[in-house]
């Protein structure tokens, strides 16, 4: 068998396509549903080339996969699409490798490669696509997004959007902003930090350095629902041109540094600039759970537990 890669959604779906054009075929797997602990989310993706069994993607901690690569090479899996359930009972969950009470449902697709192409165009001309699967006539299409939950199932109907990374456009370079970065990186957000200001840059590897305004940085962000804006500059002029143009638009997450005084007296700022209240209700200031972070290390981890949260739909304290 042959070594797994850990690929995100568009590289699953690019070796798929590679696979054809090579004239091999594969397998799509999607993680269904979970129930107690599992190693990967629900909208998970793991690729299988038949003749071989290269993995691209993942959806459990590997147990799982070699199964599915022994039953999709001994052509078991030929009338597709199926679902499969995994860890139904202590041992089936003990023999592959789930945690206690895991258990899995995964879709298994032999999918046409055209739409998938179709998918892969959209990624690059950054628009968001939504893919649909019947379960009960195994019909997948293509649709505009419905701007729900980025997957979920809906009856028979399986939902899963694919489209441009989620963005995070920090606004003031700094020893916070690198330390956020360097996490949000490893969770799959592009991130850009804006800082006009001579002196001030970042040294993350990785990172898109904006010498712009605020504003404008703001403004030029696309798809807002999957994009985070924060204020770390320590500089009204700075961080409330930002706040200004953010909390109008769709952003999903928009917070600014500072304790709680600053965070009142920005809030009363911005109400005199004519955001509304309920705009201004959508700040998340202090921004980040309330850990009692003090370091900057400490500050960007609960930053960044927050966009964890609010990315996944869930509404911290604030």
């Amino acid at each position: 068998m042959s070594e797994p890669h850990f690929g995100g959604d568009h590289e699953v779906l690019a070796a798929l396509l590679a696979w054809d054009a090579d004239g091999d075929d594969g397998a799509l797997v999607t993680v269904l549903r979970t129930w107690g602990s599992s190693p990967r989310p629900p909208g998970s993706l793991l690729a299988i080339r038949r003749r071989d069994g290269l993995q691209v993607g993942s959806v459990s901690g590997g147990c799982v996969e070699a199964d599915l690569v022994e039953r999709l090479v001994r052509d078991e899996l030929a009338d597709c699409p199926t679902t499969i359930d995994y860890g139904v009972d202590p041992a089936g969950a003990a023999r592959f490798g789930l945690p206690c009470g895991g258990q899995l449902e995964l879709l298994v697709e032999r999918p046409a490669v055209a739409p998938l192409q179709a998918v892969l165009d959209a990624i690059a001309a950054g628009r968001l696509i939504e893919r649909r699967v019947c379960l009960d006539t195994g019909e997948a299409s293509l649709h505009g997004p419905d701007g729900e939950a980025e997957f979920r199932i809906a009856g028979a109907t399986v939902h899963k959007c694919f489209g441009p990374h989620w963005q995070l456009l920090l606004v003031g370079a700094g020893e916070i902003a690198d330390h956020l970065a360097r996490i949000a990186l490893t969770l799959g957000f592009r991130v850009s930090v804006c800082d006009p200001r001579d002196g001030f840059a970042s040294a993350v590897p990785g990172v898109e350095r904006l010498q712009t305004m605020p504003d404008d940085a703001v403004n030029a962000l696309a798809e807002r629902h999957r994009t985070a804006v924060v204020t770390l500059a320590h500089d009204p002029k700075l961080d409330d041109m930002a706040l200004m143009e953010a909390l109008q638009a769709g952003f999903f997450y928009v917070g600014a540094l500072g304790s709680r005084r600053t965070s009142a007296a920005r809030r009363e700022r911005l109400r005199t600039l004519d955001i509304g209240d309920a705009e201004v209700a959508r700040l998340r200031a202090p921004v980040g759970l309330d850990i009692a972070s003090q370091t900057p290390p400490e500050i960007a981890v609960a930053i960044a537990a927050d966009l964890i949260a609010a990315r996944h739909g869930v509404d911290s304290a604030r």
